[in-house]
């Protein structure tokens, strides 16, 4: 390949199709947003397998899974579940562009009161192998320490130390700690460059974040307005990588 070819890599939290204290059904804006951000790789958290009690209160329900809901027309759509509840299922998906060549998963909850998970997916892009991993961390900080560690060792067990990698997700929070973890691993980020994802409506913090190895972040944004806002209580965060 001649020159410097980029990889658009997007994660969004999309609380599970249905947002605000109506319970107001967002899955179909979601899908036409999805399209528009003209992403080569999208990695979702809070996506529904199946929800009984949602498919009964909402007529317009999809009667396919969320992450195949979502996919653009030519994208592959992949699925694990993290959490079992009394209505159905939900976890993390990635939506590629690029052929999705192998897929697995790994449980990270670190206590009974939160099921988490990653999902792992080898993507071909352009000839190369790249490895993308969806997490979705916990709610209590000294869990999220222990979910970095899990993932550091995975990524130690999974991936070739030469191979292109990607983690992106909800991380729940964020420290220098878990920042020195990942950093050990050869990730790096657009960390000097504050990108609030949360909340929606009016963004403080940034819980999510797009980490990458043998792949150099170039930019990353966010989209605004009411649009956005309206579909999740997060934003997506939207990363340009340089290959």
């Amino acid at each position: 390949m001649g020159g410097v070819s980029q990889l658009r890599i997007v994660t969004y939290n999309i609380h599970k199709g249905v947002q605000g204290l109506g319970r107001r059904l967002e899955i179909h804006n979601l899908g036409h947003a999805v399209e528009q951000l003209d992403a080569d790789i999208v990695c979702l958290q809070e996506v529904r397998k199946l929800n009984r009690q949602a498919a009964r209160h909402f007529r317009s329900w999809p009667e396919m899974p969320q992450a195949e809901f979502l996919a653009p027309e030519g994208y592959e759509s992949i699925y694990r579940t993290n959490a079992i509840t009394k209505h159905g299922e939900h976890g993390n998906a990635m939506l590629s562009r690029w052929p999705v060549i192998g897929h697995q998963h790994e449980d990270m909850s670190d206590h009974r009161f939160e099921q988490r998970g990653l999902l792992h997916a080898h993507v071909q892009v352009d000839g190369m192998a790249v490895h993308v991993i969806v997490v979705h961390l916990g709610l209590v900080p000294a869990s999220r320490v222990r979910q970095v560690a899990q993932l550091c060792r995975f990524v130690e067990r999974e991936v070739p130390v030469d191979a292109p990698l990607v983690v992106a997700g909800d991380f729940n929070g964020w420290s220098p700690l878990m920042r020195r973890m990942l950093e050990a691993s050869g990730l790096r980020s657009m960390d000097s460059v504050r990108t609030p994802t949360y909340p929606s409506r009016l963004p403080l913090v940034q819980l999510d974040h797009v980490f990458a190895r043998g792949l150099r972040p170039v930019g990353q944004h966010v989209p605004h307005g009411r649009i956005w806002w309206r579909m999740s209580d997060h934003l997506p965060l939207i990363v340009d990588l340089a290959y």
